[in-house]
């Protein structure tokens, strides 16, 4: 996994909890905590890090991985603006995950292996996203897709009737978005 996430992690847990409480889970964890953007980690090491907020926090890791992808957004929009320009919903964003996003990515991170995502936009109403990662991170999937909600000023309403770690071969999200204060 790429340093940038590990960065982008401190930040959020710095933000809302405290130096202390980051500088806490290092040792919990048994991390050095000496994360550069473009340096590259174990994919075992971001679980370690959750595995040890979750037992601080008294918290399921699933949702503080949901939590840590609503916080993301925001920090990548601000580090990569490019990529959301022109975009003026959620729909329109996500859309642009495979073909934009994820090649500039990888551009940017040599090596960033990203996650692949099927689209069914058979209905104006909703987008059917399916997710395949070895790292089984769907739950970052679902949060950063709730904050670019956020990001795009819309509410997000997302069903997972198929997941990975419920044994499944993909993840399914179904999605629909509003704008916000629209019913």
């Amino acid at each position: 996994m790429k340093g940038i996430v590990f960065n982008v992690l401190e930040e959020v847990v710095t933000e809302r909890y405290g130096a202390d409480a980051w500088d806490a889970l290092l040792p919990a964890a048994d991390s050095s905590g000496e994360y550069t953007s473009l340096g590259s980690y174990p994919d075992g090491e971001l679980m370690r890090l959750v595995t040890a907020a979750s037992a601080a926090l008294d918290t399921p890791s699933e949702d503080l991985v949901r939590w840590f992808g609503q916080e993301a957004l925001t920090r990548f929009a601000t580090r990569f603006p490019v990529l959301f320009r022109g975009h003026t919903t959620t729909r329109t964003f996500l859309l642009t995950l495979n073909d934009i996003i994820h090649t500039e990515v990888r551009k940017l991170y040599p090596g960033a292996e990203t996650p692949n995502f099927e689209f069914d936009t058979s209905s104006p109403d909703v987008l059917i996203m399916r997710y395949r990662s070895s790292r089984r991170l769907c739950a970052f999937a679902v949060g950063l897709t709730e904050g670019a909600a956020t990001y795009y000023g819309e509410r997000a309403t997302i069903e997972q009737p198929e997941c990975m770690l419920r044994g499944d071969e993909s993840c399914v999200l179904v999605c629909s978005f509003a704008k916000e204060g629209v019913r």
